[in-house]
């Protein structure tokens, strides 16, 4: 015998449920299904990956329109880059020969599980030309990439959606040299991309050209105020809003990118060692030394603040780079000569290898999976489609 529940109230109350409730019916029975409210649908939705959000945007246009707002997308960047076991950092490593070969793999599966991880090709933009490319830097889920000969793309690999960057219009010949750097512009809501130029007149120091590209307005502006010196590597480093290069003389130099403004930042007092590696430990700047010191600036813009968090005894190597630690864990990820290695404070120990598929590593970026799109609103942008 089918059995139908009631409900309580007046026939109107009951049409009126029976309206806006499914029911899915049994043998024996028709349940009514509950109707979740608004708000707690967006804190359901906001909590899962990447991938499977862009599946429900064709759910409905609610959630399309949900899952595409900025509080949105800034919510859910905001609950994953805080998320304790690290499930949606990836990091990109790449092989030194050649160099257009990177893989990406878990940062999760590196700091946990097996020694062998499983890697993925890194498909970035204009991958299959002849041209190898680099870093410049990771922010909020885009990367900027320099592809060697072709050009400046922004690109969220997650999505799989990529901004050519317009051109900066420096003429460099073959003596002259350029650094990039990469950041966002919280107060304006900007990302951001700064070039150093260095073009050679023939004498000493070099002509330096400073420019400035806004995503926004999708240009690039000369800008004043660099005071010359000579960078002890061309990577930047970006944290809190402000773009850092180490120079040769052991100086971090930085340029806000809110005013736009170029300062020095003190750096710690690691005697007179000037072989220093400037990069990011966490959210932290952090400056490695060749006597396998990592120091790190806990809190930006207070010189007393720079603290030696690590001090590796038992490996005599200088190719040696700091890239995460396991929150409360006393484990670090470093890289080891060739190795991807977990180092254990406590004990002093390295770990054995970590395999991710490639023999030698030049470069890495560690970067979070987000909705964050680097095409504006409206812009015609480019999407390159998951095989």
């Amino acid at each position: 015998m089918e059995l139908q529940m009631e409900s309580v109230g007046d026939e109107a109350s009951h049409q009126h449920v029976k309206r806006h409730q499914p029911t899915i019916q049994t043998s024996d029975s028709i349940f009514t299904l509950p109707i979740l409210p608004p708000e707690l649908i967006t804190e359901i939705l906001v909590r899962l990956p990447v991938k499977s959000l862009l599946k429900f945007k064709s759910v409905s246009k609610s959630w399309l329109a949900l899952i595409s707002s900025p509080d949105f997308i800034k919510n859910h960047l905001n609950l994953s880059a805080n998320n304790k076991d690290n499930t949606y950092h990836r990091i990109i490593l790449r092989d030194s020969h050649p160099p257009r070969d990177p893989k990406v793999c878990p940062l999760r599966s590196l700091l946990d599980g097996d020694f062998v991880t499983e890697a993925y090709d890194f498909d970035y933009p204009m991958k299959n030309t002849t041209s190898c490319f680099w870093t410049v830097g990771s922010v909020n889920g885009l990367i900027c990439l320099e592809v060697v000969y072709i050009g400046l793309f922004i690109w969220n690999p997650t999505i799989r959606k990529y901004k050519t960057l317009a051109d900066h219009g420096t003429e460099l010949n073959d003596d002259d040299t350029c650094s990039y750097g990469f950041g966002y512009d919280e107060v304006h809501d900007d990302y951001k991309v700064v070039g150093l130029f260095f073009i050679d007149n023939g004498d000493y120091p070099y002509d330096v050209t400073v420019k400035i590209y806004s995503l926004k307005s999708d240009s690039w502006r000369q800008i004043d105020g660099f005071q010359s010196a000579d960078l002890a590597s061309d990577f930047a480093k970006s944290v809190y809003g402000k773009i850092h290069w180490m120079t040769s003389e052991g100086e971090i130099i930085f340029i806000d990118l809110v005013d736009e403004k170029w300062a020095t930042l003190n750096h710690p007092c690691y005697g007179e060692d000037l072989r220093l590696k400037l990069g990011v430990f966490g959210s932290d700047l952090s400056i490695f030394t060749s006597s396998a010191e990592l120091w790190v600036l806990k809190e930006y813009g207070v010189e007393e603040s720079w603290e030696n968090i690590l001090t590796i005894k038992t490996h005599d190597i200088y190719d040696i780079r700091p890239l995460f630690i396991k929150s409360n864990k006393g484990e670090i990820l470093l890289m080891l000569g060739s190795t991807v290695r977990i180092y254990h404070l406590e004990d002093d120990f390295v770990s054995p290898n970590k395999t991710v598929g490639l023999t030698t590593y030049s470069d890495s970026e560690i970067y979070i999976e987000s909705l964050v799109c680097p095409i504006l609103q409206n812009e015609p942008g480019t999407q390159i489609t998951q095989s």
